[in-house]
């Protein structure tokens, strides 16, 4: 580099081994980047630094800032694995500072230099940040034919990214408790992911705002928005996003003591599944309908439910969704038993026993009504009981009880 006159390079890649052998002393042993080769004792990354840093400078000399761009966006790009990110990050900054000196290409450069830096901002968690960066990107994009290497207008990338960060900012505000601030941010979140041209990111913003208007005690906003978002996903088929908006709107409703409505909608939500072959939604469906069934304590409905979630589960070949939904039919059959159980123990009396300790070992369906059994032969009302000397343990096998 010096022999030909690079100095700007050589300084630089001097500057570049002296920051990782700085990051190297302040991770300390036992850190990964500990464990690595430095900088110079990697050949093919100085040839990299070599080829593209001499370029860079040759073309600054010349006054051709686009060609200066470009050579280190062809390394920010090359330093891509995890180790190297720094490296990738640095590139990137001096794309942003060289972009601005750029005249020739109605600021593209510079709009993507914008993405690039936001992309960084919010991987670090700088989200706030990131935000002013995409939002520049945006406003630069507007009007404007530019795509990237995979076909997307740059204006729908930088709407995509303002949705997901706009999202962002209302998770924060929404723990917060800003619940307005967040209403708000999030219509600003749908007017980025409508731009986008993707129905799925417009539920999904949709879906976003109506929790948004939960959170705030406007319900009626709330059912008004989800009622929307079911309409984005059903011809989409996106099950994981009608599951979601069905259940908040149960949700909703129950909160507000409809229980008729609830029980309707859901019931709809299982007839929309069962006619588009969904059947994640199908168990969805039913698993919301068994809960809401077995909290009002009408177990056999539940039982229904819950049973008809688990059989579709099984042809999902999805394990554990089988067992969930193996475990609801357990709880639901538990609470039904306990009616009949109850009865029994209030009863206190001996026919009530045995018909315990019957049920017991054979598991079968107990006598609802013990007094209209007559007692056995072996034991009558006349004859007294010997008293029993200890109380066996209940066999643990007693709590299994769907198989």
């Amino acid at each position: 580099m010096l022999r030909q006159g690079y100095h700007k390079s050589f300084s630089e890649l001097f500057s570049l081994i002296e920051k990782w052998n700085a990051l190297r002393e302040a991770a300390g042993p036992g850190s990964a980047i500990w464990q690595q080769k430095s900088l110079e004792e990697q050949p093919d990354k100085l040839d990299q630094l070599y080829h593209f840093l001499t370029r860079a400078e040759a073309a600054q000399r010349a006054g051709h800032y686009e060609e200066v761009y470009d050579n280190q966006l062809n390394l920010a790009y090359y330093f891509n694995d995890p180790e190297d990110k720094w490296l990738s990050n640095y590139f990137h900054e001096q794309c942003f500072n060289t972009a601005k000196l750029i005249t020739t290409d109605i600021r593209k450069r510079e709009a993507q230099a914008h993405a690039n830096m936001g992309l960084i901002k919010e991987e670090q968690g700088h989200v706030l940040k990131a935000a002013e960066y995409y939002e520049i990107f945006y406003h630069l994009t507007v009007g404007s034919t530019w795509k990237d290497v995979t076909g997307h207008t740059y204006n729908s990338l930088a709407s995509e990214y303002l949705w997901r960060i706009y999202t962002l900012l209302a998770d924060k505000m929404l723990e917060n408790k800003e619940h307005q601030q967040a209403i708000k941010t999030l219509k600003k979140a749908l007017k980025m992911a409508k731009n986008v041209g993707e129905m799925k990111i417009q539920g999904e913003a949709t879906y976003c705002l109506s929790l948004a208007y939960y959170f705030a005690g406007e319900y009626q906003k709330a059912l008004s928005t989800l009622d929307t978002s079911v309409k984005i996903f059903t011809p989409l088929c996106e099950s994981a996003g009608l599951s979601r908006a069905y259940a908040a709107i149960a949700k909703i409703l129950v909160s507000q003591g409809k229980a008729a409505e609830t029980t309707k909608r859901l019931e709809e939500f299982m007839k929309a599944a069962e006619n588009a072959h969904l059947s994640q939604s199908q168990v969805d469906a039913c698993v919301l309908l068994g809960n809401i069934y077995n909290e009002r304590g009408s177990y056999n409905e539940a039982c229904e439910y819950f049973s008809q979630a688990y059989e579709t589960a099984k042809t999902l070949n999805n394990l554990p969704l089988v067992d969930e939904t193996k475990a609801y039919c357990g709880i639901a059959k538990a609470h039904k038993l306990m009616v009949p159980f109850n009865s029994h123990i209030e009863v206190e009396d001996l026919i009530s026993l045995k018909y315990l300790l019957a049920w017991k070992e054979n598991r079968s369906d107990m006598c609802t009504d013990p007094l209209t059994v007559e007692p056995d032969k072996e034991t009558s009302a006349s004859e007294p009981c010997e008293p029993l000397l200890e109380t066996p343990d209940l066999d643990p096998s007693w709590y299994s009880i769907c198989s």
